[in-house]
């Protein structure tokens, strides 16, 4: 049995895991749940996933989600050595907080600024809101001064997940040439994984001109 992804390809999350694959040179079976049509609830994903979100693995008889338990995952079971998540106890732990960093800080906030737009019907973005997502890109360009990648000089599951949600945020028209560093890593970032254009900036394009739709004028 081979390995499923249900992914939905506006999702940073879940571009995040896919472009692991992609920097390992996994064949996966991509199968699309369109969370916007609310397939995510039919009783079959449900089956299969309990809490209902994407990304979602398949591996045989093994099932996980959330993209930053999923790309460690395919990293240990895949990988051909354990350059993208280390098993040395320090650099495992900056790769960790990275990720940490991506679904705890970074996400969150990006989160806070299109949720409501895309499903509460707001059209305009609060202040306090962008002030705190350019105070998380402010940490990101911190921790890439003197790296070219989020962790270090080898990229990591930490910057698939990392660059899927800038991706999406710099789609939506957000500014981030005041961060010479993180434009310069999203840069080479899209230049090192295999299949970016595909595999992530089709999606983020996507849910850039989905929230810009529904925004008002002039709030990016």
């Amino acid at each position: 049995m081979g390995v499923t992804l249900y992914h939905f390809p506006p999702s940073a999350p879940s571009r995040g895991a896919l472009l692991v694959a992609k920097a390992l040179g996994i064949e996966i079976d991509v199968q699309i749940v369109d969370l916007f049509a609310k397939e995510q609830l039919t009783a079959d994903f449900v089956k299969i996933n309990p809490q209902h979100t994407v990304p979602t693995l398949v591996d045989g008889d093994f099932t996980v989600w959330d993209s930053h338990a999923i790309g460690p995952y395919l990293v240990r079971t895949y990988g051909k050595d354990d350059t993208m998540y280390p098993k040395d106890p320090k650099q495992k732990a900056v790769v960790d907080q990275r990720l940490y960093f991506d679904c705890g800080t970074l996400y969150p906030r990006i989160r806070q600024i299109c949720f409501p737009v895309l499903f509460l019907g707001e059209e305009e973005i609060l202040d306090e809101h962008k002030t705190s997502l350019d105070e998380a890109l402010g940490f990101l360009d911190v921790f890439l001064d003197g790296s070219n990648f989020a962790a270090g000089k080898d990229l990591t599951v930490a910057d698939c997940s990392l660059v899927a949600s800038i991706s999406s945020i710099v789609a939506v028209g957000w500014d981030i040439t005041p961060y010479a560093n993180v434009a310069a890593w999203l840069a080479r970032c899209a230049l090192t994984i295999p299949d970016y254009a595909a595999a992530n900036q089709a999606g983020a394009d996507q849910f850039g001109k989905t929230v810009r739709s529904k925004l008002a004028p002039g709030q990016i």
